[in-house]
């Protein structure tokens, strides 16, 4: 049993991380394209440049949010890579 918690503990411990990484590139997205968008506005106000950099970055950050707490993993689950594992050592057996 002891096993299985530290296995849980793992898994829990990766997930936060996860999650803490989510909301530090949310922030540093924010910040990030507040500054450009000052930049756009003061150096160049014709053209807004800074939306084509906040159209890319807040794609990939909806496909982080969808992979975190949407899907959850889901494709590739807590348990998939012992499951890879198993599988392959089986198909070695046969062979």
């Amino acid at each position: 049993m002891e096993n299985h918690e530290k296995k849980s503990y793992y898994n829990a411990k990766r997930r936060v991380n996860e999650v803490k990484n989510f909301y530090r590139n949310l922030v540093s997205y924010i910040i990030v394209n507040i500054f450009l968008f000052l930049i756009n506005l003061f150096f160049s106000p014709g053209v807004w440049w800074f939306l084509i950099v906040l159209a890319i970055g807040g794609i990939f950050l909806f496909l982080q949010f969808l992979r975190l707490f949407v899907f959850k993993n889901k494709v590739l689950g807590n348990d998939w890579e012992e499951r890879k594992i198993k599988e392959y050592m089986d198909n070695d057996k046969e062979y």
